[in-house]
């Protein structure tokens, strides 16, 4: 994928491709014939996430497609290298096409590959993409030899360890815009936890599913599966806190799925469940290294406000968000990016900037693959008429010309 190229770029050589005018685009996606031209002339470089899905669904191609979110990781000096290929072996070995048994070599106890999946996620959390994926091949590999040599509580203990693993590929994969080989990772998750010891990791990996559906731009079945397994899981009044927040979770998912196909009445139903969950709740804790509590729930408020171009009472409910320092950093600099947008939208440049920066400084590699993040940049890099800039500095950090 060219780096160089503007989202608009993007959007006009699919366009060409399918052999579309710019009005028989904005036709087929439903969109103003205004929107398309301000993209492709580069006068916008940010789109609401709802009409990036609609260009990507009526070009026939997947959103990240038109983002241009990097597709590997970043080269690293003195970290062993972290390859795409790698994983991509780690989740899908030939060994398992041919039937052979795997690697002899005999795995770690279970108390090493448990702590090695809570420092994995502990990473992914920090948003430090490249220690993820050279760390998480040989996570994968030694799980599965361990699911496979182990036996009895052992053995459940493994695939447990594994269908995590499993997660944390998809959600790598999938950030990277491998969301096919994502999709491959979150399958294997949910065999695994059916292996395990753990009940409750279908339900993560559910959750996963419908973030991963998310970003195919397949809303519709992201949000009816985030729903349906909501229903099925649906907490009662003696239910555990635990139970609680894997409920709200799915909640969550499923109105982010909602709010791309702008359905607002859904959105508000699916949010206001979350909040009674998180409010019988009363704390943020991390449910599986998901957060979920009230702060959580109103970083998502405040993502839905934005995404329905309600910038105001975005930053208003941004104000009232408790602690959102508590958060993991990559959720923490979300929030901020967010605020962000809030603030172009209200031709706030020097705010905006002012949310980035502390966006970055929470979850700084984060920044680097995320796409939205980067796209905002672009735009305010774009405006920035003088040469030396903390939004033209910020710029050269997120490598936006590598």
């Amino acid at each position: 994928m060219n780096c160089h190229e503007s989202i608009g770029d993007r959007i006009a050589r699919q366009r060409r491709r399918q052999r579309l005018t710019q009005e028989q685009l904005a036709e087929r996606a439903g969109l103003s014939v205004d929107i398309v031209r301000k993209l492709e002339q580069g006068r916008r470089q940010t789109a609401r996430l709802a009409t990036l899905n609609a260009l990507a669904r009526a070009l026939d191609v997947e959103p990240s497609v038109l983002v241009g979110q990097p597709t590997t990781f970043e080269p690293k000096d003195n970290e062993d290298t972290a390859s795409v290929l790698a994983l991509r072996q780690a989740v899908s070995p030939a060994s398992a096409v041919l039937g052979e048994e795997p690697d002899s070599e005999e795995p770690p106890p279970l108390g090493q590959l448990r702590a090695s999946l809570r420092s994995t996620e502990e990473i992914r959390r920090e948003g430090r993409m490249a220690a993820i994926g050279a760390l998480l091949p040989q996570l994968i590999r030694d799980a599965r030899a361990a699911a496979h040599a182990f036996t009895g509580d052992e053995r459940a203990g493994a695939w447990a360890v594994l269908a995590e693993a499993y997660q944390v590929a998809a959600t790598t994969l999938t950030a990277l815009g491998r969301e096919d080989a994502g999709f491959t990772a979150l399958e294997r998750s949910l065999d695994a936890a059916r292996r395990s010891d753990d009940p409750r990791l279908e339900t993560v990996g559910i959750s996963t599913l419908s973030w991963i559906f998310t970003k195919q731009g397949r809303l519709a079945d992201a949000e009816r599966v985030a729903l349906a397994h909501a229903e099925r899981i649906e907490p009662g009044f003696r239910s555990q806190p635990l139970d609680l927040a894997l409920w709200g979770i799915l909640l969550l998912r499923a109105a982010t799925a909602a709010v791309r196909q702008e359905k607002e009445d859904a959105v508000v139903e699916a949010l206001n469940m979350a909040s009674a969950a998180a409010a019988r709740i009363g704390r943020d804790d991390l449910v599986y290294a998901t957060p979920f509590g009230p702060t959580n729930v109103g970083v998502a408020r405040v993502n839905f406000l934005v995404e329905m171009e309600r910038s105001g009472e975005a930053l208003r409910a941004a104000r009232a968000v408790p602690e959102p320092r508590s958060l993991p950093p990559t959720w923490c600099a979300r929030f901020h990016v967010d605020r962000a947008i809030a603030h172009i939208d209200l031709e706030d440049d020097e705010g905006a900037t002012r949310a980035l920066l502390v966006a970055e400084t929470a979850a700084p590699e984060w920044m680097r693959y995320h796409a939205t993040s980067r796209r905002v940049v672009a735009e305010l890099r774009g405006r920035e008429r003088r040469r030396n800039s903390p939004v033209t500095e910020l710029a050269n950090r997120l490598r936006l010309d590598a």
